[in-house]
């Protein structure tokens, strides 16, 4: 949480895992990203982009072209829109586009997409939504868990963001696993959280995701994931 710019460096080099989020970006903030991106590099900690909203204004693009540039990410976390910025500079805001939804059939198209980008950016890509996509450019997990709900409240993402920083960096034998796990744990979490929370809405949907991905434990994810890998 430390956007200081005169601390970045000195926090980040305590911390296993650095989570840059592009959510509400400044000039001075970007300074202070990759002032603690270049630190975990050195230090050869996981460092994760989360690229928020990229489509929706060209600071935001200029942003994360000079993050990807300068920090070497162990993996770049988005929704499929937020991913297409990154692949041809085109796209939305926040929420993915519903022309940019990956499908059933879609899907192999999707994969190789995401293969292509993982391996030109040399990182883990992780791509969001009713069908997520784990890929590091050879292996491609596609996850089924989640819930059309966990779409209709603010900070899921960002929740999976940090989640997913703090698995790769407990489980960095196997960085492609650890990155799967999480998104497989969140969408399980969704899952949970909407059979408990039933019909009361939203808001009550957001304690009941946060309570459980705290209850969640191994066994229970080995029950609930659901996925291949092409």
């Amino acid at each position: 949480m430390a956007d200081e710019e005169a601390e970045a460096e000195e926090i980040t080099a305590q911390c296993m895992g650095l989570n840059l989020n592009l959510g509400t970006p400044n000039q001075k903030k970007i300074q202070t990203m990759l002032k603690a991106g270049k630190m975990a590099n050195k230090r050869k900690h996981v460092v994760v982009l989360d690229p928020v909203g990229v489509g929706a204004g060209s600071f935001r693009r200029q942003a994360a072209e000079q993050l990807l540039k300068e920090i070497h990410f162990d993996a770049v976390l988005g929704n499929i829109s937020e991913i297409r910025v990154l692949e041809e500079n085109s796209g939305k805001g926040v929420d993915a586009h519903n022309t940019d939804r990956v499908t059933d059939e879609n899907l192999a198209q999707n994969i190789a997409a995401a293969k292509m980008l993982s391996q030109q950016l040399k990182t883990i890509i992780v791509i969001t939504g009713a069908i997520d996509l784990v890929t590091d450019g050879s292996k491609c997990y596609v996850i089924k868990n989640g819930n059309p709900q966990m779409s209709r409240i603010t900070g899921a993402g960002c929740q999976l963001s940090g989640i997913l920083t703090a698995f790769l960096a407990a489980n960095q034998e196997d960085k492609l696993q650890a990155a799967a796990a999480a998104v497989c744990m969140m969408g399980y979490a969704g899952e949970l959280a909407a059979e408990k929370s039933g019909q009361s809405g939203s808001g009550t949907y957001r304690v009941s995701l946060m309570d459980a991905v705290s209850c969640m434990d191994g066994d229970m994810l080995e029950r609930g994931a659901r996925y291949e890998i092409r």
